[in-house]
């Protein structure tokens, strides 16, 4: 009928709408890190320069290089999930270890960067087996520690475990600035940023990966008044393996 037609029809325009946008913003924000790099080589081609001006510059040169990178991974992730051709490749894994891997990674990166943060790993259990893609859980993990670490210089990150019926709820939760009242309704959607260090896809696209896993995300702030600490918190749950599928597998090990 005509009205379904111009349904569909509307619906394809906002589709194309929204597609546009995504575009300009990526290109955009793709833009944005060249101008530095530029500035830099043509600095130091155009100059004498002493070795600390030298490696100035080519601080700058890596730093955005870098974060060009990030922001085309980010971006071919976001079309992948847009597409549905965001591929899981799932293994029995146990969640402690991977957890434990991730904590310790980071330390090591951030202890250059922030020496009064400290970086805490909590788990009243060493065995959480879950069925997941290793490689996007810990972009999840690091995705998650990464957004802490912007907004809590100084002070604790701490990640916990906690097993909750047939599920694992993990929480990454720190005692920064909390997140502000005006990207808290759209925290999980696209280009959505307060720091300049981040690309604004990575909840986004940490959002789709626990969904692809049968999960949930969400983030909240806290104040605990008694101990004067605000903060935020993101908690995402994954589904338990059955104790019978991991007995299985043990045995199948053997």
């Amino acid at each position: 009928s005509n009205y379904k037609l111009m349904k569909a029809n509307e619906s394809l325009k906002i589709k194309d709408e929204a597609q546009n946008q995504f575009i300009n913003v990526a290109a955009h924000e793709l833009r944005t890190p060249i101008q530095p790099i530029l500035n830099a080589i043509y600095l130091m081609q155009s100059s004498d320069l002493s070795a600390s001006k030298k490696n100035q510059y080519i601080d700058i040169i890596k730093r955005n290089t870098e974060k060009l990178g990030r922001l085309a991974e980010d971006i071919l992730d976001v079309t992948r999930i847009e597409s549905n051709t965001l591929r899981l490749m799932v293994e029995r894994l146990n969640l402690y270890d991977l957890i434990q891997n991730i904590v310790e990674e980071y330390k090591r990166n951030i202890h250059f960067i922030y020496k009064e943060l400290v970086v805490n790993y909590e788990s009243p259990s060493k065995t959480i087996f879950v069925k997941g893609d290793r490689l996007r859980l810990n972009q999840v993990l690091l995705n998650l520690l990464d957004n802490a670490g912007k907004f809590t210089k100084k002070g604790s990150i701490t990640v916990t475990t906690a097993v909750i019926s047939n599920k694992v709820q993990v929480t990454v939760k720190d005692t920064g600035v909390g997140i502000h009242p005006e990207i808290f309704p759209k925290l999980f959607s696209k280009f959505v940023t307060r720091s300049d260090r981040g690309t604004g896809l990575g909840l986004f696209i940490s959002k789709s990966i626990i969904e692809a896993h049968g999960g949930k995300i969400w983030a909240e702030n806290y104040s605990q008044k008694e101990q004067k600490e605000v903060g935020a918190a993101f908690n995402f749950t994954l589904p338990l393996l059955d104790q019978e599928d991991v007995e299985h597998q043990e045995e199948h090990d053997e």
